[in-house]
């Protein structure tokens, strides 16, 4: 409904959700709802950060230093990495770039909650392709969804928030049935996580000819412990990564951003220490589950998934009761962040509480 907004609003929006946050802690709780990184900013990255200091400067618009460095890092020239106010206003940029009305955009559901509003805000067609039983992407039913009004793709790997991978294998196979002229946004936010020596990766497809309609996006939100500042960059073809740019909110990636990229990456080696502990840390907290009954997909992110379907908002609210501020994806099922090593006992013991009074058929029992 659009009667109570003052001025004229495209239905479509006036219809649109707001982006729903994870839900703040409080000063006893554990924050498990947003995937993000538990461990402090490093030494040198806080350094580097009281360093920058020239707020009353605009910041250099093209972030160059960090794209001369990631550029450098993967084999490609600066014109071929964009940098954005995290990967999710990448997306942004490629929807609008390549889609408007009459226009598709196709990505499995559930996924990472941006994709829907990606799409309506750009005012395409948002195309959604269900998940297969063990949660992962249906990548045979994704392309038999390609139509001449196709313009994007997006795959999720791992996918957020249920945390299994798609494999090399099948990633290839996909893109070779993608019409050349239609964008495939690879979304790696979690890669740093993968364990999976199966999953797909991006800059390896990048380097192959053939594929010059695929973008990679990554993150210094998630491994890299960087959300606060928002720093996300894309790798591709120079020509739509200027597509992209030219959709961009000018300046918005601030010097403090990028010179805490640049500082995450000189320290990259203790910060992938890091990533190893919470990847075991992962791999724990999902074989209890799975011990305990849940039905826990496979969970390459910093996050597991319980299918709790109709019980998600209920189950939650245990959660919450106990400390642990989770995240509750109605009707679906809820995505725990990992969080710190105290917080393992407590998810376990709040788990196991809550499905044994689920019927033996529910889903949330169907993996196990």
């Amino acid at each position: 409904m659009t009667s109570d907004i003052p001025i004229r609003v495209r239905p479509e929006i006036a219809a649109l959700p707001a982006y729903k946050q994870g839900k703040q802690a409080g000063a006893e709780a554990f924050k498990l709802s947003s995937n993000e990184n538990p461990f402090d900013p490093l030494d040198g990255v806080v350094e580097a950060l009281q360093a920058a200091t020239s707020v009353n400067r605009y910041p250099d618009a093209s972030a160059a230093r960090l794209r001369a460095r990631l550029g450098e890092r993967f084999g490609v020239s600066a014109d071929a990495v964009h940098i954005g106010a995290g990967s999710v206003a990448i997306l942004a940029q490629l929807v609008q770039a390549t889609s408007g009305p009459g226009d598709e955009v196709i990505y499995a559901w559930r996924s990472f909650e941006a994709y829907p509003w990606l799409a309506v805000v750009a005012g395409a067609t948002a195309v959604q392709v269900p998940l297969t039983v063990d949660a992962r992407h249906d990548l045979p039913a994704m392309a038999a969804a390609i139509t001449d009004r196709t313009r994007a793709i997006i795959v999720c790997s791992p996918n957020n928030p249920t945390g299994p991978i798609v494999t090399q294998a099948e990633f290839d196979d996909f893109v070779a049935q993608v019409p050349p002229d239609v964008l495939v946004i690879l979304d790696e936010a979690y890669a740093e996580f993968v364990t999976d020596p199966d999953a797909v990766d991006g800059l390896f497809v990048l380097g192959n000819a053939g594929r010059d309609n695929v973008v990679v996006l990554r993150t210094f939100s998630k491994a890299f412990g960087l959300a606060g500042l928002r720093v996300g960059y894309a790798v591709g073809h120079p020509r739509i990564l200027d597509a992209a740019r030219s959709t961009s909110i000018p300046l918005s990636v601030t010097l403090q951003g990028e010179t805490a990229a640049l500082a995450s990456l000189d320290a990259e080696a203790e910060l992938l220490e890091r990533v190893t502990t919470i990847a075991e840390r992962r791999d724990r907290l999902a074989a209890a589950l799975r011990e305990g009954g849940w039905a826990v997909p496979q969970a390459q992110g910093n996050f597991v998934w319980l299918p709790a379907g109709d019980e998600t908002m209920s189950i939650a609210g245990e959660f919450e009761a106990a400390g642990l501020i989770v995240r509750p994806f109605a009707g679906d099922g809820i995505r725990i962040s990992i969080g710190e090593e105290e917080s393992v006992e407590k998810v376990l013991r709040i788990a196991a509480s809550v499905v044994k009074d689920l019927p033996e058929a529910h889903p949330a029992r169907g993996l196990a």
